[in-house]
């Protein structure tokens, strides 16, 4: 693992992007047939929602897998959706998916602990009283946020299992314990990251809603823009793997910029 400044986010960002400008639609067409297998198994009674969450894994290695192909200069095709649904990597992967799933259990439970009125309050419509005082403190403002910081950085420390278990064979309580200290010891750079892409992404919607007339188009090309900005942190995502652990075997070395 290497030591990296700072400023390597913004980089890997930029590099995000310049992956997913190579092959939008490829990218664009794999986000929506992904989205529309999740929804497929999660339609299943009781188990699916669980089946999804123990499957994010093998979806994410098929962003990665056409990162690489990308980079390597071949066309993404609609069988790259595969890449972590075949065997032999599918039990690692799954078995990395369940260890997503202990995650989510656990955040679950902590959100239950977080001022359950005060998440039902704040997504939803917010009323005020006769008095004119909102109905959540700025505790509970706080412990919502917080609560919000804890699940980010949680699911960021999983973002390399699956690659390493895919592109390095690893088991999947080593991949989890790599990627968990890579992302600890590159904080600063997943700081940086997350902060230009939600700086980007703000600044963005900022111009749609004072640029479009009508609630209905905006709200249209808001939810174009957080797909696009969702592929845009996935390829990012990939360029760090490839700073921190190396590029996969078999591909091409990184040209010089």
């Amino acid at each position: 693992m290497n030591n990296l400044p700072a400023r390597t986010g913004w980089e890997w960002l930029k590099r995000g992007m310049g992956l997913f400008r190579k092959q939008p639609g490829a990218l664009t067409t794999l986000l929506f047939a992904s989205i529309l297998l999740a929804i497929g198994i999660s339609a299943v009674p009781f188990i699916g929602p669980i089946v999804v969450v123990v499957l994010i894994p093998s979806f994410s290695m098929a962003f990665m897998q056409a990162c690489l192909m990308i980079e390597n200069g071949d066309r993404v095709t609609p069988g790259v959706l595969l890449t972590g649904f075949r065997k032999p990597v599918l039990g690692g992967l799954c078995k990395v998916g369940v260890i997503y799933l202990g995650v989510f259990l656990v955040l679950t439970l902590v959100a239950l602990l977080v001022t359950p009125e005060s998440l039902r309050q704040l997504p939803g419509n917010i009323k005020i009283d006769a008095k004119d005082k909102l109905p959540f403190t700025l505790g509970d403002v706080m412990a919502v946020f917080g609560l919000l910081i804890l699940e980010t950085v949680s699911l960021l420390t999983l973002c390399f299992a699956a690659p390493l278990t895919y592109w390095k064979r690893m088991g999947p309580g080593k991949a989890i314990f790599y990627s968990f200290f890579a992302v600890i010891r590159s904080a600063r750079v997943f700081g940086v990251l997350l902060l230009s892409w939600f700086g980007i992404f703000t600044a963005i919607t900022f111009l749609v809603v004072n640029l479009f007339s009508t609630i209905a188009l905006a709200q249209v090309v808001l939810m174009w823009l957080m797909f696009l900005f969702i592929l845009f942190l996935q390829c990012a995502i990939y360029a760090g793997y490839e700073d921190i652990f190396g590029k996969p075997a078999g591909g091409k070395a990184p040209a010089a910029a």
